[in-house]
């Protein structure tokens, strides 16, 4: 058993950090600490890593070696001034725990060593029968939960997906029985969902990363979803540009109030600890109650997506035991000379707060401490009646009346035309060298946003504003508003994804989600009619492919005049010739600022009309018959569609060239260096969104490449210099890359691509399993 420090008389490292003395405790708070006991698990604090999410260290993933081990579950019992041990080991970790409603047992995750995956695990709360609920080998299982309907609720790797902004392998969330029997898939988000637990209503509140059309680091908040799948919805701080994550809520039993923790983008999974009423706001500074410690209020909303790493202390694992005392992990000391949150190593103790600001260090370990809860039983929420079918059919979605909403001025009454539904995948496969758009881009997918995208429908809007489409089930879909000429009104920037047979919608777009839909209103013209099915665009449905339905019309219409001139090289290039991120043309209209895309846009929602076709300098200009070329009805379309897209250019996150700049380049980092000195272009100062220079080379036809201007007169350096480039031409003659026909992906994503297949083929036996009412174990 660990050595416990019971804290009578505090140092002064404790003062300095605002922790009180023991004998401080109030009667209330000692009565309730004594009547149970705590439960906590010890462990070394997660390595300081990418995001708040990457605490996995998965076996064969980018992080593997950070993988920190030597863990116990234990309880402490504040009568005796003693802990117990439920489980310990020295090789693995043991994380996550949760206490069932009758307080006797416990289920959480548990990684016996570094060989080992995370798996769910169940005890009791005595520390007998240990039992093993889920075995599949290369993901990870972990922030396990119980539910009221005899489920268990968990977030796991089992999906296979990996951030946009980087190269960490992502959870979504699952459950399963009691038994560990017949798990599947319940959130479809892109990026990551953890820490889940309940309200009081039964829904499951949980921290949702995920992002479209906008910033990587400012797109983490509360969201809730029905314990079946359905119903997913914002909760709170989906629209706020700090904090950086707003992760591990928890509502208090009986109260309006949820406890959470205001956390950073690029930091362990720590923070300030808040209050937060969402009767006040969905988003904003109005809905925190209470914040500690109390001057990072002022980094609410404002600032960046890690202001809150500026706080001198770090809470972590809150607790409410009452809407005035809260258990928690808090920071107690730095270990080591580096005194830095950021860098440094730190020890987390066991603390319990009062609202009249008092903090007490109940208790810590040899190692740091985390996940305190009383050993009890608790109430159990009501259980929510399923709302989807387990048939693998479409869902639908419905909007009553798309003018109702925020941010929606100078929209008038009747100039919404179609609603598109469009597809954001998840990003399956990553690379070693990145694009730095706003965000590592592993590979290069666009000149500063993260998504590829796929086109799955343009409905037409009743005259009230209504719609009502059949969308396909499991897609992480999101909206657009369009005019008669299909130019983007209003875009999502987040995204929907519904279950098989589930019916979801919205009062209208970015409407006030405290709001209450108008019922003295005309029964929705679109739902007195059969749901919508899915068009496509323009007669498919395949992911949007810059050089397949742009470049075309850029070829037919502007490359006569628009193209590489030796004598004219501030001309704009709209030709097709690859480069080794993107193309010449492509470059060429986001770096003149030809389109108004957001990019990787800022938390808050954006006015309608005020970015994409409606803004763009190309819409102006092929409106205008431009040098009297006339482009047809769906030609408009094409461009009027890619700038709405946000401009992006490659269709598939995978890559032929995996190890090579951006994961695009056909030239290694070494030739691209050689080139740099032969012609002294920085190569790696163009691998950027910000760059100044226009595009510099030319794969397709290496002779007009703009960096070879200066070696002209010297045919010895210049021929040294075209031989590199025509190395480039020739690798993507051999081995097409993404925005090329033909292409294959290298043999590392193909491996990564069949496992994703294969847990795929898991995911529909086990879903076949509940409709059949059999079970289906890992």
């Amino acid at each position: 058993m660990s050595k416990y420090i019971f804290i009578l008389s505090i140092l002064l490292t404790f003062r300095a950090a605002g922790i009180a003395q023991i004998d401080s405790l109030s009667e209330n708070a000692r009565s309730l600490l004594e009547k149970h006991e705590i439960l906590y698990i010890e462990r070394h604090q997660y390595p300081k890593d990418h995001h708040n999410t990457a605490t996995l260290f998965q076996k064969g993933e980018i992080n593997e070696a950070k993988f920190t081990p030597g863990a116990a579950m234990r309880a402490f019992d504040f009568k005796t001034k003693s802990s117990r041990t439920l489980l310990e080991t020295e090789t693995g970790v043991i994380r996550d725990p949760e206490l069932s409603f009758d307080g006797k047992r416990i289920v959480f995750s548990y990684r016996k060593n570094i060989d080992d995956d995370y798996h769910i695990y169940e005890i009791n709360t005595d520390g007998s029968d240990l039992r093993q609920l889920t075995f599949a080998a290369g993901i990870s299982d972990i922030d396990p939960l119980y539910l009221p309907d005899g489920g268990i609720v968990f977030s796991s790797t089992r999906e296979p997906k990996y951030c946009m902004c980087n190269r960490h392998i992502m959870c979504n969330l699952f459950r399963m029985d009691v038994d560990g029997a017949n798990i599947v898939q319940i959130g479809k988000s892109t990026l990551f969902e953890g820490h889940s637990s309940l309200l009081n209503d039964g829904r499951i509140i949980y921290d949702r990363w995920e992002y479209v059309d906008r910033n990587f680091g400012d797109a983490q908040g509360l969201w809730t979803i029905n314990p079946d799948g359905t119903k997913h919805s914002i909760y709170y701080g989906n629209n706020m540009q700090s904090p950086g994550g707003i992760i591990d809520p928890r509502a208090i039993p009986g109260s309006n109030l949820l406890l959470c923790i205001f956390s950073s983008c690029h930091d362990r999974p720590v923070g300030a600890l808040a209050l937060i009423d969402r009767r006040r706001g969905v988003d904003g500074k109005a809905s925190v109650v209470d914040i500690w410690p109390s001057y990072s209020y002022d980094f609410v909303d404002k600032g960046n997506w890690d202001a809150f790493r500026q706080i001198d202390t770090r809470y972590e694992d809150p607790f409410p035991l009452t809407e005035s005392l809260f258990l928690a992990s808090r920071f107690i000391r730095f270990e080591g000379k580096e005194r830095s949150f950021i860098s440094g190593k730190y020890k987390m103790g066991i603390v319990l707060i009062e609202r009249n600001g008092e903090e007490i260090l109940l208790f810590e370990g040899e190692k740091s401490l985390f996940d305190p809860m009383p050993i009890a039983p608790r109430p159990k929420p009501t259980t929510i009646p399923e709302n989807r079918n387990f048939k693998n059919e479409n869902g639908y979605f419905y909007v009553q009346n798309v003018y109702a909403g925020t941010h929606m001025k100078g929209v008038a009454l009747g100039s919404v035309k179609y609603l598109r539904i469009i597809e954001s995948p998840e990003k399956r496969t990553w690379t070693k060298s990145a694009w730095k758009g706003q965000g590592a881009q592993a590979p290069a997918m666009n000149w500063h946003s993260f998504e590829n995208k796929r086109i799955l429908g343009e409905l037409p809007v009743e005259e009230d504003g209504s719609v009502y489409v059949e969308i396909p089930s499991d897609r992480f879909v999101y909206f657009q508003l369009l005019d008669k000429d299909r130019k983007m009104i209003q875009s999502m920037r987040s995204g929907v994804a519904v279950q098989s047979g589930e019916v979801n919608g919205c009062i209208g777009c970015h409407e006030d989600r405290l709001s209450f839909p108008n019922l003295n209103t005309k029964h929705p013209m679109a739902l007195r009619k059969q749901p919508a099915r899915m068009n496509g665009w323009q007669g498919k449905t395949v992911l949007f492919s810059f050089m397949k339905e742009v470049q075309p019309l850029l070829d037919k219409h502007c490359v006569r005049c628009h193209d590489f001139e030796l004598g004219n090289r501030d001309k704009l290039v709209l030709a097709a010739d690859r480069n080794p991120y993107f193309n010449a043309s492509y470059i060429s209209l986001h770096q003149r600022k030809i389109i108004n895309s957001v990019g990787a846009g800022p938390a808050a929602i954006q006015q309608a009309y005020s970015w994409g076709a409606h803004t763009s300098k190309l819409s102006k200009i092929i409106e205008s018959e431009h040098q009297d070329v006339k482009l047809s009805v769906d030609e408009k379309q094409v461009f009027y569609t890619w700038m709405d897209l946000n401009g992006i250019y490659y269709p598939k996150y995978e890559s032929a060239y995996p190890d090579n700049p951006a994961g695009r380049s056909p030239l290694t980092a070494d030739e691209l260096e050689q080139l740099y000195k032969l012609t002294g272009v920085n190569f790696k100062k163009l691998g950027v969104w910000t760059r100044k220079l226009p595009p510099q080379i030319s794969f397709d036809r290496p002779e007009v490449s703009p960096c070879l201007d200066l070696l002209r007169d010297d045919p010895k350096v210049y021929k040294q210099a075209l031989a590199l480039i025509e190395l480039g031409k020739k690798r993507l003659e051999e081995k097409p890359r993404a925005d090329m026909e033909r292409f294959v992906p290298c043999e590392t994503h193909l491996q990564m691509l069949r496992k994703y297949v294969e847990r795929l083929k898991v995911e529909a036996a086990n879903r076949k399993a509940v409709f059949e009412r059999k079970k289906m174990y890992d």
